[in-house]
């Protein structure tokens, strides 16, 4: 049946699981699929094409696993591909930027708004188009924040080393008055406590898991495909890269034991 095949996420690398575990909490009885492209990370500093290509190649592995749904759990590959790859496949597909987006909106007090990101989803305007669509006196601060995808690869959260590229790296919202963060690289939640001891406890964080997952959810129920029985299948995940390192991130990060970690090509 349909309702019962499962969610496919896809990532550059482990940041998507970040947006992995709200879809969990927020829908217990749906499979997920997951891959992450470890091995080409970071797609930041990418050409779009190159972009487009390998979320593309994890779209259709994902469609082989015969998914019911897409969530393409990074920004900068919603950014380059979502558009073109909405209109290639007949199955629900959605990315995260309009729902950190919304996410801030929401949040904010005095309508000063900071955006860190990839290099390339940056560039694109696409955080700062989708605020000030949905509120146009928003005043938007963009910074890329590269270093931070190959920090949260590598499995180093907390170190002091880790703190201080966080701080380099958010130095140029340093005296700017934003009551609001958006993480708008799905990498970036799992550095949100050293993010949040550099900025202060006045800076609102946000990521767009916690929205993409409602919204998920909210299409599978308007599409009649949510599971109807209760899941007792382990979920799946996938990685270009270290199966190991990949196996560890994400029991920290999900609070469970993950079994099922498989390195492939693609």
């Amino acid at each position: 049946m349909v309702n019962d095949s499962p969610i496919g996420l896809l990532d550059s690398g482990v940041g998507g699981l970040t947006v992995a575990k709200d879809v969990i909490r927020q829908l217990p009885n749906e499979k997920i699929i997951y891959v992450g492209d470890n091995a080409r990370c970071p797609y930041g500093t990418r050409s779009q094409e190159e972009v487009l290509q390998f979320t593309w190649e994890m779209v259709q592995f994902l469609l082989r696993h015969g998914v019911k749904m897409i969530i393409i759990a990074c920004n900068t590959a919603t950014v380059a591909a979502f558009e073109v790859i909405r209109t290639r496949i007949n199955i629900p597909i959605i990315g995260v930027v309009d729902f950190g987006a919304r996410a801030a909106i929401r949040a904010t007090q005095n309508l000063s708004i900071g955006v860190i990101a990839t290099a390339a989803t940056i560039t694109s305007r696409a955080y700062e188009q989708a605020l000030l669509r949905m509120e146009s006196n928003a005043k938007v601060t963009s910074v890329a924040c590269q270093q931070l995808v190959s920090v949260v690869e590598s499995g180093d959260l907390d170190s002091r080393a880790t703190k201080k590229i966080v701080t380099e790296s958010l130095m140029p919202l340093k005296g700017i008055d934003i009551d609001t963060l958006v993480l708008g690289c799905t990498h970036y939640p799992l550095l949100s406590n050293v993010i949040a001891e550099v900025l202060g406890d006045k800076v609102k964080i946000i990521s767009s898991g916690e929205e993409t997952a409602s919204e998920a959810s909210a299409i599978l129920q308007q599409e009649q495909l949510l599971r109807t029985g209760v899941l007792q299948e382990a979920h799946e995940f996938y990685t270009t890269g270290s199966a190991k390192l990949f196996k560890q991130i994400a029991g920290d990060l999900l609070g469970v034991s993950v079994q099922g970690v498989n390195q492939i090509k693609l």
